[in-house]
Parts: C-alpha cells; sequence; structure tokens
C-alpha cells in the first residue's frame, strides 16, 4: 500500500517534495489541499503541474480509511468503526457527539489498549497497536459531520500519552496554521496519567487535559486501574500543581462513580482535600455496567449529594451526561473484536 500524505507534518512534506526536485512551495501547496480543502486524491491538486502530480502519486497516495460500520444513537450520537489497517475488518473507534451548537469528535489514539482498566471494555479487548498520525487524523476526516465539528476529545481507544508522539504530531496537524488551523481551545487530550509525558505535553502543546482520576485514594484506585502502580495519582496530581491553569487552558478530573466503592462523603472529603486549591473541574461520570465486573453504578441520590458537597467545598463539579449507550458508544463501552485475515 502506497503511503499516506495525510498525517505528514509540513517539513515531512517538505522532504517529500525535495525527494522528488519539485519546489519547496509545494509542500505547502499539498497541505492545503489535504488538510484545507480535504481532497481525496492526488490527481485533485490541480495547482500542481501533470508530472508533479504523477511522480508523487508513485510512491504516496492521499489516504484516510472510510468508516466500514456506522451506528446511530437514539439520542443522535454516531459510532464510527474504521479498519485498522487496509487487512482489518475492524479495529477503531469514533464517536460524534451532538450537543445543542457544540459537536464533538471522541477519537482513538490505538487500537485497544494496555492498561487494562478493570471497569472499561477497551482494556478488555487487550492492545492490538499504536495509530499513526493518518490514522488519528483520519477519523477527523472520514466523518459525515466534519464540517460541523467544534470539539474534539482524545477520549475513544487508548490511552493518548502512551502513543505520544502521533497524538502530539496530530494535535499539530490540528492547530497549525498549514493543518486545519483550530485552537488548542477546543481540544481535550485524556490521559490516566502517564507522568513521563506529562512534562511533554504541557510544555509542546496548549490543549485542555483531562486526568482519568475515579478514586482519590491511592490503594483503593489501583484495585482497578494497574497504571496507579507506576504513576500514582498523588504523585500525577503533584507534578500537575506546577502548571499555571488559571488562564484559558483547563484542567479536569474525570471520575467515574461506583455504588458503594468510591462514591461515599469519606470519597468526597478526600478527592476535596486532594484538589484543594487547584484550578480544576470535576467531571462526574455514570458507570455504564459491563460484563464479569461486579460494581454497580451510583443511585441518583448518591450522584447528587457527592455532587453537592464538591460544589458547596468550592470545586467545579458537573455530571456528565451519558450519551450513545445504546450503541455502545459511552464512556467506557468502546471494543472491538479485531480480524485479521490469515
Amino acid at each position: 500500500m502506497k503511503e499516506w500524505l495525510i498525517g505528514k507534518n509540513l517539513d515531512q512534506l517538505r522532504s517529500i517534495t525535495a525527494g522528488y526536485g519539485l519546489p519547496s512551495y509545494t509542500a505547502n501547496q499539498i497541505a492545503r489541499w489535504i488538510y484545507g480543502k480535504r481532497i481525496r486524491e492526488i490527481g485533485q491538486m490541480t495547482d500542481l503541474s501533470k508530472a508533479a502530480r504523477e511522480r508523487l502519486d508513485r510512491g504516496y497516495q492521499v489516504g484516510g480509511f472510510d468508516p466500514l460500520q456506522v451506528q446511530v444513537s437514539s439520542d443522535g450520537t454516531k459510532k464510527y468503526l474504521f479498519p485498522f489497517t487496509d487487512k482489518d475488518h475492524g479495529g477503531i473507534e469514533a464517536v460524534m457527539i451532538p450537543e445543542g451548537d457544540r459537536v464533538t469528535l471522541c477519537i482513538s489514539s490505538q487500537s485497544g489498549c494496555k492498561l487494562g482498566c478493570a471497569f472499561c471494555m477497551t482494556g478488555r479487548m487487550g492492545f492490538q497497536g499504536d495509530l499513526t498520525t493518518g490514522q488519528i487524523v483520519g477519523q477527523f476526516l472520514r466523518i459525515d459531520e466534519t464540517d460541523r465539528l467544534t470539539n474534539i476529545v482524545y477520549m475513544g481507544m487508548g490511552e493518548p500519552l502512551d502513543n505520544w508522539h502521533h497524538v502530539l504530531c496530530s494535535l499539530q496537524i490540528f492547530t497549525a496554521d498549514w493543518g486545519f488551523a483550530w485552537s488548542p481551545r477546543r481540544i481535550t487530550v485524556s490521559s490516566s496519567g502517564i507522568l513521563p509525558v506529562l512534562d511533554d505535553f504541557m510544555e509542546k502543546t496548549q490543549a485542555h487535559l483531562a486526568i482519568s482520576l475515579h478514586n482519590p485514594f491511592d490503594s483503593e484506585r489501583a484495585q482497578i486501574m494497574p497504571v496507579q502502580k507506576a504513576y500514582p495519582a498523588s504523585s500525577v496530581i503533584k507534578k500537575l500543581r506546577q502548571y499555571d491553569f488559571t488562564g484559558q487552558r483547563r484542567l479536569s478530573f474525570e471520575y467515574i462513580l461506583f455504588d458503594g466503592w468510591n462514591d461515599t462523603q469519606r470519597h468526597a472529603a478526600a478527592l476535596i482535600q486532594l484538589l484543594r486549591g487547584m484550578e480544576c473541574r470535576v467531571n462526574l461520570i455514570r458507570f455504564h455496567t459491563i460484563p464479569d465486573f461486579p460494581m454497580l453504578p451510583s443511585r441518583e441520590e448518591v450522584v447528587n449529594a457527592f455532587l453537592t458537597r464538591l460544589s458547596k467545598a468550592g470545586l467545579t463539579a458537573t455530571v456528565r451526561s451519558s450519551r450513545g449507550q445504546d450503541i455502545l458508544a459511552a464512556c467506557g463501552l468502546l471494543s472491538v473484536q479485531n480480524k485479521k485475515d490469515s
């Protein structure tokens, strides 16, 4: 299969054009065609000479996979299934979430996940592989709602900071003038807190950060999140306290509520203490039950009591709306059985 142009940054495109003996400005033209005008074929690059297009076409294609399947929820959420490679039946899911004037794309950074969080179907799927920059950007380009999107969240399959090189390259393409020219304030990256990468993320991007927390006690968090043993939440928060979130950049903490396990007033008090003085918000998330996992969602009155306790203590806290549950598109439910040809 020819190499994709989607996923290349401007320096990489310049290297390609130089290799074909084309003028350096040709790289800017190609970037404008694939990211600005979103063409699908090299032949559509009409301000390149025919000879230049023919030379480029020998080794490259625009790239991007079309979805294999699209499911539509009763609430308007759409789940797109993309192939992981050209020989796969399926391996990547992306979710489009409409909500008033806001249209969000939840994209994946890996096929499956290495971290094995007990409450997450993606973790149970196992790790199939990192997505390339082109595969990440391709999810954005190959859905029906590309022109309507207002926000992007890296909250699909995988741990974004575990595939940091390609996630960073995709963020650059989304925000660069020669790319999609999006404001980084429209993009949120979720992570369980991969400490060695956090500094790089904070220094090289301006995207919002969402940390998957789920329990304020290190010992309890380790029961369902193996990553806790390597990167304790207390250490992650200590690191984040070194950064200034008082401007437009937002820090949030994701907190799935489990009945009787992390939804007590003891947990609320510990969470308040853990985050005291930080400029942040807490997103409370209703748990969606999965097979062979014993925990249940918190009762509605308990959710409200937990929210009230946080709010009275001065924390900005909200309960996230559950979207797309009927098509298994809600938080923690993305999972694909990856079937490769023999």
